[in-house]
């Protein structure tokens, strides 16, 4: 009887129910609603998916994410070894590769003007970055923090890495996703407010075709520009433009499917579930988090009305010809910045297409998020 009730106790106390805590329960309720919004609303299922379930998993079982050192028998958990290749940057730099696979580089190149609303989208990162530091911030973490106004996962990650700050690597990485997200809510009221009727019914020209040599020049030519004059963008611009470089090419045709459908999808449940395990509730809820959680926010929506407001400053320079919505797009999140910017054009004029002129300025963003992460690493001196 004894050895029945020591059994059943001992089976008992392993469940996770005696040691979850009210933090856990908070973050599985969080995991549950990020769920929901990626099955049943469609935001980024791709992203939100994986991350949310990694987020459940560590907080039903920590040891998923133990390290080998804090491991009682020298055997890390499982996402453990995920989050090392987040924090190696191998994940981030292959997101990169694979989205230059999928992304047509047409629209920039067709109109390079596009590469000044990239830019002005920017300015939501140096917005957080001051934000950052008046809340208290090192330099540092500020850095880190600031790149999750340009909506850029991949490259958030990369920088806090990169910049040692680990420590609140998992927040920078949830916020930024999550916003990534939530483009489709966040991006159109500041759009509509920004913009009169008159405005966002305006069409563009048709953007003039661009030739094959040009396609294979570009991320040639963007590569050796960049990385000469910053070097610590290769891992991230080399690899978006060495992807960009295999669909252009045409004769790399397995590298491209490789790269752009199954490698990718790899690298996403693999980066996804581990951005997600670092979420447990002793990491996650604390103030620290909910300042860079508000910190992205104002960031992002500083990085979207810096874009449109200067596709109305171009929109006035050129006469009408650039409808402002397309500087939205400035931000990283490709393609989903490039189709609100289309949404909220269709929205006043149902024959308005802007997808192609809004799909320049958000390739542009994601080079300047690049770049804008390589001069932090710069001015810090790290290599």
């Amino acid at each position: 009887m004894e050895y029945i009730s020591n059994t059943l106790g001992n089976l008992v106390e392993q469940t996770a129910f005696m040691n979850l805590t009210w933090g856990n329960l908070v973050m599985i309720g969080v995991a549950c609603i990020f769920l929901y919004l990626a099955i049943r609303h469609g935001f980024e299922p791709l992203l939100l998916v994986p991350i949310a379930f990694g987020m459940l998993l560590v907080n039903i079982y920590p040891d998923i994410m133990i390290s080998p050192e804090e491991a009682s028998n020298g055997t890390g958990g499982l996402l453990y070894y995920f989050y090392v290749l987040d924090e190696w940057s191998i994940l981030p730099s292959l997101i990169f590769l694979g989205v230059g696979a999928m992304t047509d580089f047409g629209p920039l190149i067709a109109n390079p003007k596009s590469f000044l609303l990239g830019a002005a989208a920017q300015f939501g990162i140096f917005a957080a970055y001051l934000g950052a530091m008046a809340m208290g911030f090192s330099d540092r973490a500020a850095a880190a923090i600031s790149i999750i106004g340009g909506a850029d996962g991949p490259t958030s990650i990369f920088l806090a890495g990169k910049l040692e700050q680990t420590a609140i690597l998992g927040p920078i990485a949830v916020a930024a996703y999550s916003y990534m997200s939530l483009v489709p809510i966040i991006q159109p009221p500041i759009m509509k407010l920004l913009t009169t009727e008159k405005e966002r019914k305006i069409k563009m020209e048709q953007l003039r075709p661009v030739s094959k040599l040009e396609r294979i020049l570009f991320p040639v030519i963007i590569t050796i520009v960049v990385c000469v004059i910053l070097p610590t963008t290769a891992p991230l611009v080399g690899m978006l433009m060495l992807g960009n470089l295999f669909k252009e090419s045409g004769v790399v045709r397995q590298l491209t499917d490789t790269a752009a459908n199954v490698l990718m999808y790899i690298v996403v449940i693999l980066l996804g579930t581990s951005v997600g395990a670092t979420t447990s509730a002793e990491a996650f809820l604390n103030w620290d988090t909910i300042k860079i959680v508000i910190l992205g926010l104002i960031a992002f929506a500083f990085g979207t009305a810096a874009g449109v407001l200067f596709g109305k400053l171009m929109c006035w320079a050129t006469k009408g010809k650039v409808n402002p919505l397309i500087g939205s797009a400035g931000v990283s999140a490709v393609p989903m910045a490039a189709r609100v910017s289309q949404k909220v054009g269709a929205e006043a004029d149902p024959t308005n297409f802007l997808l192609m002129h809004a799909m320049g300025p958000n390739v542009a963003g994601v080079i300047g998020t690049a770049v804008v992460a390589g001069t932090f690493m710069a001015i810090f001196g790290v290599k």
